[in-house]
């Protein structure tokens, strides 16, 4: 609906111009900033005030510390006395290593398995008797056998990041739509060639949705696990709390935090990437 301007009798598009202003987009992120101010101010009054477990820092220390661990990250004084960026990219590595071995072969064994009925029969009970196991209860085991903590972070994360990467790409091929299958039988393409032409392109959203939640478990997981291994995010938070210091605690989680962010942004744009229009 227009209105007319009095003196020049030109239409007057005044609310649609007001609306691009308040689009969707902009509504989430100044709702974003305004619960975070809320948020912020009710922990600063909350802590001042003590309406907390005593000895919860207020937002200002909490701020304060995060902005001297991000400007001092990469000290050395010790295995117990690593900057926050050391932690970090021990975590990242080992988060890295298993992930990739738990990727390399989840994705072949799941197309295996979505192709043949056999092979999904015949695996399938071990997907569902190991799945549910937590991945802390491996822990003592991985110790154990590997006498390692390097390893054994690399076991766990492994063993917990394996499973939603195998059970998609597995559904991904077996849903795979028959008629393009028909159309590669019709023109002579060989199994081999189906399968790499056809069967992975079309399976690769599944595939790319399993691989970025199995990102997330990893990292979920890693920082649990650490705890016990001596170094990492997870050793930081430990031995942060050994020593009573909450605030370095809640810069440590606000990191974590950030870097799955960062992760699950990355799979994010991918998948959307490989989509192949299933949203339009």
């Amino acid at each position: 609906m227009t209105v007319s301007d009095t003196n020049t009798g030109t239409p007057y598009y005044g609310s649609e111009k007001e609306s691009l202003f308040f689009t969707e987009g902009v509504r989430a992120f100044l709702l974003f900033i305004g619960s975070l101010i809320a948020f912020l101010l009710f922990w600063e009054v909350g802590a001042r005030a003590e309406w907390f477990t005593q000895g919860v820092p207020t937002a200002l220390e909490t701020i304060e510390e995060l902005w001297w661990w991000v400007t001092h990250p990469f000290f050395n004084n010790g295995p117990n006395d690593l900057g926050i960026g050391w932690n970090l990219l021990i975590s990242l590595r080992r988060v890295a290593i298993g992930y990739v071995l738990a990727s390399l072969i989840a994705v072949p064994l799941g197309i295996l398995m979505g192709i043949s009925t056999v092979a999904r029969n015949g695996f399938n009970p071990y997907v569902q008797l190991l799945k549910p196991i937590s991945p802390l209860a491996w822990l003592p085991l991985g110790l154990y056998i590997f006498r390692d903590s390097e390893l054994t972070g690399v076991f766990i994360i492994f063993i917990s990041s394996i499973w939603p990467t195998l059970i998609n790409t597995a559904f991904g091929v077996a849903n795979v739509d028959k008629d393009y299958l028909d159309v590669a039988q019709t023109l002579g393409a060989s199994r081999l060639r189906t399968i790499f032409k056809v069967i992975i392109p079309a399976a690769l959203p599944n595939i790319v949705s399993g691989l970025r939640i199995s990102m997330g478990i990893a990292w979920l997981v890693i920082v649990a696990a650490e705890m016990l291994l001596g170094t990492g995010l997870g050793y930081f938070i430990w031995n942060e709390w050994n020593n009573l210091y909450i605030p370095n605690i809640l810069v440590a989680i606000f990191i974590i935090g950030v870097v799955g962010l960062i992760l699950d942004s990355i799979f994010a744009a991918v998948e959307k990437f490989v989509a192949f229009g299933r949203n339009s």
